[in-house]
């Protein structure tokens, strides 16, 4: 256990390091912070912190820097979410007005704000089944043997794809098909649109076969497309502006693994809990951000979880700042989504 100096110390030692990416040494901390305690003391208190592995020397200064284990107890013990200023929620309000559209574009607008006032990478990890539902559908003439079928969805995407028209078959016809259909899915949540029930549309609307298989087929994948995760993501090019990544192999194997969407899945990974979940250093397990830390945060929209962001970089991040920021778009989130989506 720390006795309370101890932790004062280790407290502001992090601190001051996350500032400014410099060792620490005791003769800077006594003379920066009104600790009442002789450079001597603060030495011999750092010397004991060092001994209990809260604490590394680089070879090349005679100051100290944090270990895994210190930021790890300065997480859990030491640090709250810092304050948002009325100008960093203003910022984020009226990002958030300016570009959103529709679902990507929150998602997508998550990801950049939260890496714009980070300084870091950040992940959204993203499920699409939001109550995003089918609209309508329709076919447009494109030659005498093909129309495009267009499928609308009610937060104003559009999917559409080539289909084969039968020999004879009225543009009525085709008109009166996609009438039926629409109504009879009109409402129905996108992930929800189960073989059942499309099994149940196909007696509904006795058709041409051929052509009735491809809107289902079509119906099928835009389905599928909304019971799947989706990545967005921001501020990989800050990786280059941390000092620790001005080794540009280092840099590169992190960004080999942030192309690959499915391991970005893997590495932000819902999970049923709720919260934030921080991973220090050697807690990451990909071997790749093993000197990094990654704050994610789950959440939920009534008892569903929606999706989960994340901030990767330095262990050296200034966690207070991230949490903070998280949680605020956490709840500005969670007001967006029962306002708009739920309508």
């Amino acid at each position: 256990m720390l006795n309370d100096r101890k932790k004062k110390i280790l407290r502001l030692i992090v601190e001051d390091y996350i500032s400014t990416a410099e060792p620490v040494g005791s003769r800077n901390l006594a003379r920066k912070y009104d600790l009442g305690l002789s450079p001597a003391t603060i030495r011999n208190e750092m010397s004991d912190l060092e001994l209990l592995g809260y604490l590394e020397q680089p070879h090349t200064s005679a100051g100290r820097v944090p270990s895994p284990q210190a930021y790890r107890f300065y997480v859990d013990s030491l640090t709250e979410p810092d304050a948002l200023t009325d100008n960093d929620r203003a910022l984020i309000n009226g990002w958030f007005n300016e570009r959103r559209r529709n679902i990507d574009d929150i998602f997508q607008s998550t990801a950049k704000i939260l890496s714009r006032m980070t300084q870091n990478v950040s992940m959204v990890l993203a499920n699409e089944d939001l109550g995003t539902c089918f609209k309508y559908m329709k076919f447009l003439p494109l030659d005498e043997a093909h129309s495009i079928l267009c499928i609308v969805t009610d937060d104003g995407n559009v999917d559409n794809c080539v289909v084969e028209i039968p020999v004879g078959m009225r543009p009525e016809e085709l008109d009166y098909m996609a009438g039926r259909v629409s109504r009879l899915l009109a409402g129905k949540n996108l992930a929800n649109i189960s073989e059942d029930l499309l099994e149940e549309v196909h007696t509904d609307v006795a058709h041409d076969k051929l052509l009735f298989a491809s809107l289902m087929q079509s119906i099928r994948k835009l389905s599928r497309k909304h019971k799947e995760q989706k990545v967005f993501m921001g501020g990989t090019k800050q990786l280059l502006n941390q000092p620790e990544f001005q080794d540009m192999e280092r840099v590169k194997n992190i960004l080999g693994i942030l192309e690959e969407e499915r391991v970005v899945r893997d590495l932000v990974n819902v999970g049923e809990d709720d919260g934030l979940k921080v991973t220090i250093g050697t807690e990451n397990t990909f071997t790749g951000i093993q000197d990094c830390s990654m704050i994610q945060a789950t959440y939920r929209l009534n008892g569903h979880i929606v999706g989960t962001m994340a901030v990767l970089g330095p262990t050296r991040m200034e966690y207070g700042k991230v949490i903070s920021v998280m949680d605020y778009l956490h709840h500005y989130l969670k007001t967006i989504f029962e306002n708009d989506i739920d309508k």
